[in-house]
């Protein structure tokens, strides 16, 4: 399974206002691992970037003016990602901008959702985790993924940012297609080999022990719940 995981910076945030994007940053993952292979490119947008934008990026129109236009880029930027599961935050908003691009060149372009499929991070941390900020820097707090280098965002190092996030919020049990063949020429599947076991030497992990005042928070809230409700099943149950 190929995904590359994308992000683009852009000069504002509307394409109705033909906004532009002037930069592109993509790592490769084969079956949920990274590659090292990468796509980064800086464009240039043939229009001014927007202040608030560039407070957010640090990306300047002196910067931008040598650097090649979308047109220039386009095939090499659409052959990397040919074949490809692509991985997003908040994916609207960036694929609405490659079409936006795409729509500009010359001769029919295949819109980008129609041509792969699109994995949105933001919708899908909106399902993990309801009513709580999912921007890149809250993930990367829940998840424990470093960004100290994240002082302003850059295409290349929050797709590599999204990548460790999406890895870690999508690393729950591994689904076991028993019938699926695999390619070995006795058909079976040795299920040993899709499964990562921990090492069996590894260091015990710490037991943590409640105190003595979490224990009393602990029994003041099944007072309150059995007050509420007249029954609490762990005072029953002695658990």
């Amino acid at each position: 399974m190929r995904q590359i995981v994308l992000d683009t910076e852009t000069t504002g945030l509307e394409t109705s206002q033909d906004h532009r994007i002037v930069e592109i940053g993509c790592v490769e993952m084969v079956n949920r691992k990274l590659t090292g292979r990468h796509y980064h490119q800086y464009i240039n947008p043939q229009r001014k970037v927007d202040e608030g934008a560039m407070e957010v990026h640090g990306i300047t129109d002196q910067f931008l003016e040598d650097k090649p236009v979308f047109a220039a880029i386009n095939s090499d930027f659409l052959q990397f990602l040919d074949g490809a599961e692509l991985v997003i935050h908040n994916a609207p908003f960036d694929v609405g901008f490659i079409n936006h691009e795409l729509k500009k060149l010359s001769g029919k372009q295949t819109p980008l959702g129609s041509s792969c499929k699109i994995i949105d991070t933001l919708a899908l941390a909106r399902q993990k985790h309801p009513g709580q900020k999912n921007n890149l820097d809250a993930l990367c707090k829940r998840y424990g993924v470093d960004n100290s280098q994240r002082d302003l965002h850059g295409a290349l190092l929050d797709a590599e940012i999204l990548a460790d996030v999406y890895l870690l919020m999508t690393g729950g049990q591994v689904n076991l297609n028993i019938n699926q063949q695999s390619d070995s020429d006795s058909g079976e599947i040795n299920a040993a080999t899709l499964i990562r076991r921990l090492p069996s030497d590894r260091t015990p992990l710490p037991i943590v022990r409640a105190s003595a005042e979490e224990l009393l928070c602990h029994e003041e809230k099944l007072a309150a719940i059995k007050k509420s409700s007249g029954f609490c099943v762990w005072q029953e149950t002695g658990e």
